[in-house]
């Protein structure tokens, strides 16, 4: 039988499956919400199928080549589509065989691109060899040349997926000339799914006027540890409550038209070890997974997430010793089955040490057996891309698997390519920095101390852990702006601590600790005054500053316990 027919005659039977479910992303209808196809014109015009209609069709067109390459979404070296550094070329000779990542995308004939970077005080710097965000300008040349790259494809209709981790707080890729949000934690604190909606809406705006289309975010981890891979990454430890300001997130996401992705599942907030240096291990019994890491998701695929990673997790009470990314019992069966998620299944970073042990043709076979529809930073692309044509030409990755997984991805893209892209104009916009502002001064927690008025009289001096000086120099502009004097020493001490600050770094004479991160440290601390803001940026060091002045109460609560600590001292 020759392979196009046997491509129609396994097409065509899960294309008619796929124009009655409508191939949705969750339980909701096949259109995006506010991206309904249009109607017939006055002139008869025949109305534009549905995403999932289009990808059904699209799909049955494409050759083997083209459906193992969109089912990878590598990183690639460089800040241009074209024009890369010679240390850029060699990285990419290095990943993939080829010099630029338009060359990528053109050879592997990629689903997208993920872009990488760094950030201060990054958990997942591990899996970030190089960046390509210089700034926004440049950010949105990138994706225009990538996105130019992947309409000479054959799947070229669809586009390509672009996305990023932009969680903000320590896991933020683009910062300078966008605005830049509180830590998921601070709007935990906040409390408030509008607000929290309201701001990831403005925040998805941007990325989809810099050409992004997918957000790998918000993360959907009930931090039942003191981790510090996840940590402020997530929105506290109550299920239901992080589940509210995950589905406001993901609300505001894709009402701006960019996916969202609920991760890790099923939780790493469940356990403290860090999967980009081993295999964490899940030891909760399958009730208390249920009960504890599940209602964030459960919420996210009822506000109609696109996506969902899957973290490398060995949860020792469904599958043990198999990492939740090659799980059957995890993804299809539970993630699937149980919730009912029919969207795009992402696996995350295939190069982190979790899972990075065999090679990157076995480990993405592995990953598509077990449902996951795209594969997510593979360690070497050509090494990839071989090892899935193989399978798919022997038999040991079905090609209705294969199929089935493409053509999600393919209904994703027509999903965003609905969407109008908004102007550069709307980035840093004024309602934007509103939006920040009032989740960051929302969010502002005291765990001791007396609420309203002045916290401090007289001078001030700010003081930091090490390496927190940009903090440190913020805090002091913003206090000086609000009316209080602040003077290089001698003043009532403030003192400001982050990310991986540990006792040490704390000074028995502060008058006030702050956390700029988790606020577990605040319990070893003996200030007369304790206050979160749970992040460092602008916004939240401004909000502070208006607190210790006494213009505002802190009205932010812990989403996390504090040993000793109240979840705050303000009634």
């Amino acid at each position: 039988m020759s392979t196009p027919l046997r491509r129609a005659l396994v097409v065509l039977p899960l294309v008619t499956a796929l124009i009655v479910s409508g191939c949705a992303g969750s339980r909701e209808p096949a259109a995006a919400p506010g991206a309904a196809s249009p109607s017939p014109s006055s002139t008869g015009a025949a109305p534009t199928p549905d995403p999932a209609t289009r990808a059904a069709r699209l799909v049955g067109t494409l050759a083997d080549e083209d459906l193992v390459g969109q089912v990878l979404m590598p990183y690639a070296y460089g800040n241009s589509a074209t024009k890369v550094s010679g240390g850029s070329a060699a990285g990419n000779r290095k990943l993939a065989g080829v010099e630029t990542p338009a060359e990528m995308i053109a050879k592997y004939r990629l689903g997208g691109l993920i872009l990488v970077g760094f950030s201060a005080d990054d958990p997942t710097s591990d899996t970030q060899p190089t960046t390509n965000v210089d700034n926004p300008a440049q950010v949105r040349e990138l994706t225009a040349g990538l996105q130019a790259a992947a309409g000479k494809l054959p799947a070229g209709a669809a586009g390509a997926l672009i996305g990023i981790d932009q969680e903000f707080g320590v896991v933020t890729r683009i910062s300078d000339g966008v605005t830049n949000l509180p830590s998921p934690m601070a709007f935990g604190a906040a409390g408030d799914p509008a607000i929290t909606e309201s701001a990831w809406r403005a925040a998805g705006t941007e990325l989809a006027a810099l050409g992004v289309n997918v957000d790998f975010a918000p993360s959907a981890d009930v931090l039942e540890a003191n981790s510090k891979v996840i940590g402020s990454r997530s929105y506290g430890s109550d299920p239901n409550a992080a589940g509210a300001q995950v589905g406001a997130a993901v609300r505001g996401l894709q009402g701006a038209g960019v996916a969202a992705t609920l991760k890790h599942f099923p939780g790493h907030g469940q356990t403290a070890a860090d999967s980009h240096k081993g295999l964490p291990v899940v030891t909760a019994d399958r009730k208390k997974l249920e009960s504890t890491a599940l209602p964030p998701f459960s919420a996210g695929i009822a506000a109609g997430a696109w996506l969902v990673m899957a973290g490398h997790l060995d949860v020792r009470a469904v599958d043990p010793e198999v990492p939740a990314t090659f799980s059957r019992k995890l993804l299809t069966d539970m993630l699937r089955g149980q919730l009912g998620f029919t969207g795009v299944l992402v696996t995350d970073a295939m190069d982190m040490a979790a899972v990075a042990k065999q090679p990157p043709g076995t480990t993405a076979v592995r990953a598509l057996n077990a449902g996951n529809d795209l594969v997510l930073m593979p360690p070497n692309v050509t090494e990839a891309y071989n090892g899935v044509l193989a399978a798919l030409r022997d038999g040991s990755l079905p090609r209705a698997r294969l199929v089935e997984a493409v053509t999600r991805v393919l209904t994703l893209k027509f999903r965003l390519a609905e969407r109008p892209r908004p102007e550069m104009g709307t980035l840093n916009s004024a309602g934007h920095q509103e939006a920040a502002r009032r989740a960051a001064a929302s969010s502002i927690t005291m765990l001791r101390g007396r609420c309203g008025g002045p916290l401090l009289t007289g001078p001030v001096t700010v003081t930091a852990a090490s390496g927190r000086e940009r903090s440190r120099d913020r805090l002091s502009q913003a206090l000086g702006a609000a009316g209080v004097r602040v003077t290089p020493s001698g003043g009532a001490v403030v003192h400001l601590v982050g990310y991986g600050d540990t006792a040490a770094d704390l000074r028995g004479d502060a008058t006030v600790t702050v956390a700029m991160d988790t606020p577990y440290l605040l319990g070893r601390a003996d200030s007369k005054v304790l206050l979160a803001t749970y992040s460092s940026n602008s916004a939240s060091l401004t909000a502070l500053a208006e607190v210790l002045a006494g213009r505002t109460r802190p009205t932010g609560r812990s989403p996390v316990p504090v040993g000793g600590l109240p979840r705050t001292s303000c009634s």
